[in-house]
């Protein structure tokens, strides 16, 4: 089967115009399995907003009461279009979500006596008890590891994009084949981006100094750290923190720039056009920082790091394998003023930035989006043997 077109049904719970790591992995991997001769057919939401982006079959869904970003697709269609899918002559299923999609993709893949695999993007453990407050956290953390671990060993592969989250569901009890795959980027997406335009844009003065935060302004990232550790920062820097995106927890980061006194250091641009305007950001900026305890990978720490950019972060979970090997990075201290004057410091030293900035394209090119394509090309093709 190594020379023919391989037909992969993915089915998702998140995709565009929902802007998240999940979204953009499915993205990146779909454009680059098509010239690896694997056509990929996805299954996700209708939303509200446009469904321009991104061909699919929409399902359709209602919202979801803790958490308005996203969406529970309807069960009977869902079901009912995966199922028309596999039987359809489908020769593997990839899920990319642990919600519905997870059981109509699983239950279609076995009545089709199909191969199943699943992608474990996110580490629901941590984060699982901002959206349900009410229920004590260890039941939370147990329910979720029990879930986690009853739905991959009942997969025939589990791509996971880190070693972290490789040896955290090995810590949960999976025994499922587990493949180390992280999603790449595409090769000089995020070159080639103008300073001075958004700079410009924006009203931010040519000289000031910028740190960065692009991502989902959700309570998981840990951007209220960003801000403690900015208000140590600005003793020593004029500095601005631009934050790009939007989510669940921007109302109340709001109050929190003005309870710490920090409105005129803190810029919100909402989310950006990927294509268009996030290249000019991140041109724009000297430093990208980054808190969050959870990710699997942080895609978005290559793509800081391909425009050129340095990362000064915590190195956990997921984002210790671009972190920890110091090429355009800096492993940040976990407490917010070390933190905070670490950034200065950075954000001072011209020379220092200027060779990061170098080291960081040349980490980048390592993770291209067409080698990671080409892997799980050969996976899917073993399994489908």
């Amino acid at each position: 089967m190594k020379n023919e077109t391989l037909r992969v049904l993915m089915v998702t719970d998140v995709y565009f115009p929902r802007i998240n790591g999940v979204s953009t992995s499915i993205d990146t991997f779909r454009d680059d399995l098509a010239r690896q001769g694997v056509g990929v057919g996805l299954v996700a939401p209708e939303y509200p907003e446009s469904q321009a982006a991104g061909a699919a079959w929409r399902i359709p869904s209602r919202r979801l009461p803790f958490d308005p970003e996203d969406r529970l697709m309807r069960w009977g269609p869902l079901m009912h279009k995966v199922d028309a899918l596999a039987r359809d002559g489908v020769d593997l299923i990839h899920v990319q979500t642990p919600f519905a999609a997870h059981y109509a993709g699983f239950r279609a893949a076995r009545r089709h006596r199909l191969p199943v695999v699943a992608t474990y993007h996110t580490h629901f453990e941590e984060y699982i008890d901002h959206y349900l407050p009410l229920m004590p956290r260890p039941v939370l953390r147990g329910i979720a590891r029990g879930i986690a671990r009853n739905q991959c060993n009942g997969l025939d592969a589990v791509v996971v994009p880190s070693l972290a989250m490789r040896d955290k569901l090995e810590e949960y009890g999976v025994t499922a084949p587990m493949h180390v795959l992280p999603t790449g980027i595409p090769a000089g997406r995020f070159e080639g981006g103008s300073r001075e335009r958004f700079r410009g844009q924006h009203s931010i003065a040519p000289t000031r100094p910028v740190a960065l935060f692009v991502g989902r302004v959700a309570h998981e990232k840990n951007i209220g750290f960003l801000l403690d550790a900015l208000s140590h920062a600005v003793r020593h820097v004029d500095a601005l923190l631009v934050i790009a995106g939007e989510g669940p927890a921007l109302p109340e980061l709001r109050h929190r720039v003005v309870r710490l006194g920090l409105g005129r250091h803190v810029m919100f641009v909402g989310y950006l056009d990927r294509k268009t305007e996030l290249p000019d950001c991140y041109a724009a900026a000297d430093v990208f920082v980054f808190a969050s305890h959870t990710e699997t990978q942080g895609l978005v720490l290559l793509e800081a790091m391909a425009a050129g950019l340095p990362v000064y972060g915590l190195a956990r979970m997921g984002t210790r394998d671009i972190i920890e090997p110091e090429r355009g990075a800096i492993a940040a201290p976990g407490d917010a003023e070390a933190f905070g004057l670490g950034l200065a410091a950075l954000l001072s030293d011209t020379r220092r930035r200027e060779a990061m900035s170098s080291e960081a394209r040349r980490f980048a090119a390592e993770w291209s989006s067409t080698e990671r394509a080409r892997h799980l090309a050969d996976l899917y093709r073993s399994l489908a043997a």
